[in-house]
């Protein structure tokens, strides 16, 4: 007697081959927000690699040359990089936040069955802090660029 689950009609098999032949069609997934997270999270946490790596090399930089270092600094007041410091603070609170998500689904019993409401939780957490955030990041720069007090 085999353990293995065998189609019992061939309305089974029909239906389990035509099920294979609809997700084979287009070439984009379009999968629920869990899969989203997933990848969101995994982009996140390069981004967040990167941008310590990053940090490491500059500050090293002050033992080598200090002149370097403060032109790397000054580098760093542009616009763009404050706006790109806004992202990277988006990318930590949304990799913090989701890591806490992870962690409940993993390591609380009735974490598998609540994921989607917390993830929908920690992207409304992540809107509150981001827009207030954002708006005292951005204001210095927007200041200088378009006048202001």
């Amino acid at each position: 007697m085999s353990t293995t689950a065998t189609p019992s009609s061939a309305t089974e098999a029909a239906a389990s081959a035509s099920a294979g032949v609809s997700r084979r069609q287009g070439t984009f997934y379009r999968g629920d927000p869990g899969m989203w997270s997933w990848v969101l999270h995994r982009i996140t946490g390069v981004l967040t690699f990167f941008f310590l790596f990053v940090h490491v090399l500059d500050t090293a930089l002050v033992r080598v040359s200090p002149d370097s270092y403060n032109e790397v600094i000054e580098t760093y007041k542009t616009p763009l990089v404050n706006l790109l410091e806004v992202g990277l603070v988006g990318a930590v609170l949304f990799h913090a936040l989701n890591g806490i998500r992870v962690m409940l689904v993993d390591f609380w019993e009735k974490g598998p069955k609540f994921q989607k409401p917390m993830l929908w939780t920690i992207l409304a957490i992540w809107v509150v802090v981001m827009i207030p955030g954002a708006f005292f990041m951005m204001k210095r720069t927007v200041e200088v660029m378009f006048g202001g007090h």
